[in-house]
């Protein structure tokens, strides 16, 4: 990895983070495309850099993670089954991980999903605030959020629709899928560093570099992405959404079997 490359990534993983079209699937298919998937410190960097988009949620909305304790406990209900889910299938979830046509059909069947969502729910009785949010929900948020363990099909999206499906409204669930990202995010990102410490992995200098440069970068590009996202998604829906993730992995699906019939040939 060389800085132009951990910058295109932090870009990335900044827009990408918050939006329903799965910042891991872009960050795979675009450290694939550098030639740099297969590196170790290339999987670290792609979780590490979560922390600077974390930091944008709690900047964004400062004033509302310290509304009550109430909404931190809902928060640890919700990131419970992500918990369980990574202990129990991590080795398969890393397999995944390289795995490019999981990552395409994921964004093919997430984009059709997406397409139908807003007809499937438009009709449902709204919960507006965080606070109407009940434990059960939140519980519910959290099993679907626990979908994104799969590439490709979008953590924020997952649980967007998760909420959706327990009757809040879009801005409702985009909200607190941005919330429950940060205890998710974290966790991942302390989990990930243990497993590297514990295996010997010793970063160098310019890899310390590309750390810090990619959380600023993610940081400040997140910004953005989550309040130009609010305010789309508030108006138009998902369906945008749909035909991307349908178009990325129709294209990504026929750029693989091509690539297999010219190494066949």
């Amino acid at each position: 990895m060389h800085y132009l490359q951990a910058i295109i990534l932090a870009i990335i993983e900044g827009i990408t983070e918050f939006l329903p079209i799965s910042s891991t699937g872009h960050m795979i298919i675009a450290s694939s495309f550098m030639g740099i998937s297969h590196e170790e410190f290339t999987k670290l960097f792609t979780i590490v850099i979560q922390l600077g988009t974390i930091l944008s949620v709690v900047v964004l909305y400062f004033k509302r993670f310290f509304q009550s304790f109430d909404f931190y406990f809902k928060l640890l209900v919700a990131f419970i089954p992500a918990v369980v889910f990574v202990l129990l299938f991590s080795k398969k979830i890393d397999a995944l991980l390289e795995n490019p046509v999981t990552v395409a059909v994921s964004l093919l069947i997430g984009g059709i999903i997406l397409l139908k969502v807003d007809d499937w729910f438009s009709t449902k009785t709204e919960v507006a605030t965080q606070q109407e949010i009940s434990y059960l929900t939140a519980f519910k948020i959290g099993l679907f959020q626990c979908l994104a363990m799969i590439p490709g099909v979008s953590r924020s999206g997952a649980s967007i629709v998760g909420g959706m499906s327990q009757k809040l409204s879009r801005t409702a669930a985009a909200e607190f899928s941005f919330f429950l990202a940060v205890p998710t995010m974290l966790g991942a990102t302390v989990k990930k560093c243990y497993d590297y410490y514990k295996d010997g992995f010793v970063l160098t200098h310019d890899q310390i570099n590309f750390l810090i440069i990619g959380n600023v970068v993610g940081f400040i590009v997140a910004l953005i992405a989550i309040k130009s996202f609010i305010g789309f998604l508030s108006k138009n829906g998902f369906k945008l959404f749909g035909y991307y993730r349908i178009i990325v992995g129709i294209a990504l699906l026929v750029i693989h079997f091509c690539i297999q019939k010219l190494d066949v040939l």
